[in-house]
């Protein structure tokens, strides 16, 4: 079995910090998203993965995943010129796919559980196609799966208006080789795109084996602010362990799952997890509250920083409070009259904002 990550796109949900970096490589707990979705696929086994890349983007893209060697398979890019579709990117990627059943993850999707399951699944009872669901509060932003009375799939539709379910179709899906013929017989939507629903429900009407596999666990699509922030606090709370690498002075205090990586400083500060502190960070004369990722070389002076995601080598100096914000990198946040309220900020890489 092979894999197709999907890393183009333009990311427009995620702007300002998407004009500058690919949406796949914002990190979440310090971690390129991207990353995330290469050590499940290494977990489930996988060993030749196809990397679909914009022109944008891809030239950093490239630079964090190389070859794949650290997560012991082979990388083969694929350039999609235009974001015309999940199911356009799987027509681009056919002649890597060749014959092989693959699994198609999205990679700005993050899944709590895993692969390695469904992947067994789809092995030992073989199917056309799997794909992922999951109950969601407002069905209309996704695709939505209808169900028949014993729970297979019915009908695919993608963002309805009057959704038929609260199954979303989450970002990984399974396919068998039969989903390229699926795929040639479907038009663009009114988006001008060729939908990944359109293609699944097209391999239906043909009479192919489309399973659904609810998720009980958490998923998490990353395309916008508060979607990426709730990812990092989930992440944040799930895999962060207290693990002191950095120096910390005796003024300073620590409380709970704290990580400060190798050549961090926190000086007369104090630090309440979860929280991940990157590598030759500074945090000096500041509180940083719960849900908070620190980039590496990043520095934050006479600040408070709670619920908040800060890019490699930014710096925030005098700020009373920050909180629920994304921070870009060698972004630069500081006081300038003063101000006493919260501040909600996205930043882009590059930015300078005087409070």
């Amino acid at each position: 079995m092979k894999a197709l990550v999907l890393s183009g796109g333009k990311g427009t949900r995620l702007r300002p910090l998407t004009y500058t970096m690919a949406k796949q490589l914002v990190p979440v707990a310090n971690q390129p998203i991207l990353g995330y979705v290469m050590r499940h696929l290494s977990q489930a086994g996988i060993e030749e993965v196809g990397v679909i890349v914009a022109p944008e983007t891809q030239r950093e893209v490239r630079e964090y995943l190389r070859d794949g060697k650290r997560w012991q398979f082979k990388i083969t890019y694929i350039l999609q010129e235009r974001p015309l579709g999940l199911a356009h990117a799987v027509k681009v990627a056919q002649p890597f796919l060749g014959g092989s059943p693959f699994v198609m993850y999205l990679g700005d999707n993050l899944l709590g559980s895993g692969i390695c399951d469904a992947i067994d699944r789809f092995r030992a009872e073989p199917a056309d196609a799997l794909v992922f669901l999951k109950h969601v509060p407002d069905p209309t932003a996704f695709g939505v799966a209808e169900l028949d009375e014993r729970g297979g799939i019915k009908r695919l539709i993608e963002k309805p208006r009057d959704p038929p379910s609260d199954l979303a179709l989450v970002g990984v899906y399974l396919f068998s080789p039969k989903i390229h013929q699926a795929i040639s017989c479907i038009r663009p939507s009114w988006r001008g795109e060729l939908e990944i629903t359109d293609a699944i429900q097209a391999l239906i009407d043909m009479g192919g084996s489309v399973r659904g596999e609810v998720l009980n666990g958490w998923w998490l699509d990353t395309g916008k602010k508060d979607d990426f922030l709730a990812a990092n606090t989930v992440v944040l709370d799930e895999y962060t362990r207290r693990d002191i690498l950095g120096e910390i002075d005796a003024e300073s205090n620590i409380e709970g799952r704290v990580c400060v990586c190798k050549g961090a400083r926190v000086i007369r500060s104090e630090v309440r997890g979860p929280v991940i502190i990157g590598a030759g960070a500074e945090i000096v004369d500041s509180f940083i509250g719960p849900f908070s990722s620190i980039g590496n070389g990043s520095r934050i002076l006479n600040s408070v920083i709670e619920h908040a995601v800060i890019l490699e080598d930014a710096v925030v100096d005098g700020v009373g409070r920050i909180e629920d914000s994304l921070i870009g990198r060698h972004a630069r946040v500081i006081k300038g009259q003063g101000c006493t309220k919260a501040l909600r900020l996205m930043i882009g890489d590059h930015s300078q904002i005087e409070i």
